[in-house]
């Protein structure tokens, strides 16, 4: 018998993104009878055209709309882009509407996370608006509770409205221990929550 899974729906353009999406999956997994899913989003071209093979090249595989559908719960997360999530995942999931329509995604958990460039870039506005259209969907956000003791104790990314990492002016900086723990924390508890709330 397959087991649920919980859909980790990322874009990255420089690898950091992908890193946190990777941790996040280890923490759903260590909620125990759940899997992750791990998928992508293609990039989008400045005049919407086609640009990117039906396949990606390497890394995780694009996310299809069953993908969503069939997920007990969905962690999402994108690099910080003036504030806000990058344009690939935005046009991703502006074509949701007929997950919208049939309601797939009502009392499903869903969490974010995001990477960006400086500390104070806007992380975590760009987890509350990845949040919203998720809210439009009927889904049940899942951020980071202060019991997490790395949250309390970060100098860098980490806030409770989902995991976040400061990659550096030239996206370099590695993950920090307390961002690690924080991407583990927040899978492992929208797994569990997953579980809860598909009964």
């Amino acid at each position: 018998m397959d087991l649920p899974y919980v859909l980790v729906l990322y874009y990255s353009r420089y690898g950091a993104t992908t890193k946190m999406a990777q941790l996040i999956g280890r923490g759903v997994e260590q909620a125990g009878q759940i899997e992750a899913r791990i998928r992508t989003v293609p990039s989008v071209s400045p005049d919407m055209t086609a640009s990117e093979p039906e396949v990606p090249d390497s890394g995780a595989v694009y996310c299809t709309e069953d993908d969503m559908r069939s997920c007990v719960g969905l962690a999402l997360g994108s690099p910080t882009r003036f504030g806000n999530m990058a344009a690939a995942l935005k046009h991703f999931l502006d074509g949701t509407g007929a997950l919208w329509v049939s309601g797939s995604l009502i009392d499903k958990p869903v969490g974010c996370f995001t990477s960006s460039n400086s500390m104070h870039g806007g992380q975590e506005t760009t987890l509350l608006t990845m949040a919203i259209p998720m809210l439009h969907h009927g889904m049940v956000y899942c951020g980071v509770p202060y019991s997490e003791a790395a949250l309390t104790a970060t100098t860098s990314g980490g806030t409770p409205y989902g995991a976040s990492h400061h990659a550096g002016t030239e996206n370099n900086n590695p993950l920090t221990s307390h961002e690690k723990q924080i991407c583990l924390a927040q899978g492992k508890r929208l797994g569990e929550l997953s579980l809860k709330l598909r009964g």
